[in-house]
């Protein structure tokens, strides 16, 4: 039993001198910058929230794929007509605060701004308050070329169905929040309705209240790993899903000022 002892001191001694385990993976210490939403929403209001035609990407589920990020942000630096990137979460795959930091080093690379929403892998343990201190709040807004994005919490499995998710009163406030800066909207979710993930009692309320907001242009989710295209309702509402970024495509949209749009898969 001593001699068992002395190794596993010898052991733990050596490891802590070399500095091989720094922290819990799960102890929430968060490193470098943080409040990258707002920070990023700032930037894209000042430069672009009177812009006549706005150009964006949307990315999502970027989890383990660190590779294929770079590539990514490389890829969007390589162009010079890109207005912002919208990433519909999942950053994480085990809500570790290292994958947060991590994937917000890469994208803090990009040389356009950039807003994260809260993945259902964002989640796990307590992925939520990382997310939150790194990234900001789960349901936020922002305008630009007078179109209000609304990105929304849309994990409801994730929260036990204990919270509003997704937050209607969150929703009739945008309704009329700053209502004379936007003539078009668009909303942002990791997860769409009919959506294991999505609180599917209330799908049909749920699309009811995001048709009252003006000129409403479409719908994006992320979470389902592969491009998809689909009216959803059958009611003229497009939904349009991003791939994961391991498949290395993303979604170009072009809002124009005669209330259409253009819109396409691209290839890095």
């Amino acid at each position: 039993m001593k001699k068992r002892l002395a190794l596993i001191f010898i052991v733990c001694s050596a490891l802590q001198s070399c500095d091989m385990i720094e922290y819990h993976p799960y102890d929430g210490r968060v490193t470098g910058e943080t409040g990258i939403n707002e920070k990023n929403i700032t930037l894209i209001e000042q430069a672009y929230t009177e812009k006549p035609t706005i150009r964006f990407a949307m990315i999502g589920d970027t989890q383990r794929w660190y590779d294929e990020t770079e590539d990514f942000v490389k890829s969007i630096n390589n162009r010079s007509d890109i207005d912002f990137v919208v990433h519909g979460g999942d950053i994480s795959d085990f809500g570790l605060t290292k994958e947060f930091l991590w994937q917000r080093d890469i994208l803090n690379k990009l040389k356009v701004p950039y807003v994260v929403l809260l993945g259902n892998h964002d989640c796990l343990a307590n992925g939520k308050d990382i997310f939150h201190e790194v990234f900001g709040e789960v349901n936020f807004s922002f305008i630009a070329g007078r179109t209000k994005f609304i990105c929304l919490n849309t994990n409801a499995l994730e929260f036990d169905y204990s919270h509003p998710v997704p937050d209607f009163q969150f929703i009739e406030y945008e309704m009329n929040n700053r209502k004379d800066e936007y003539d078009k909207t668009i909303f942002v979710m990791h997860v769409r309705p009919y959506s294991e993930q999505f609180n599917n009692n209330v799908a049909n309320i749920f699309q009811q209240e995001i048709k009252k907001f003006p000129s409403l242009q479409f719908c994006l989710n992320a979470h389902d790993h592969q491009v998809t295209a689909d009216d959803l309702f059958e009611d003229g509402v497009m939904y349009y899903g991003t791939a994961n970024i391991a498949k290395k495509k993303y979604l170009l949209f072009t809002i124009k000022p005669d209330n259409t749009y253009d819109y396409e898969v691209v290839d890095f």
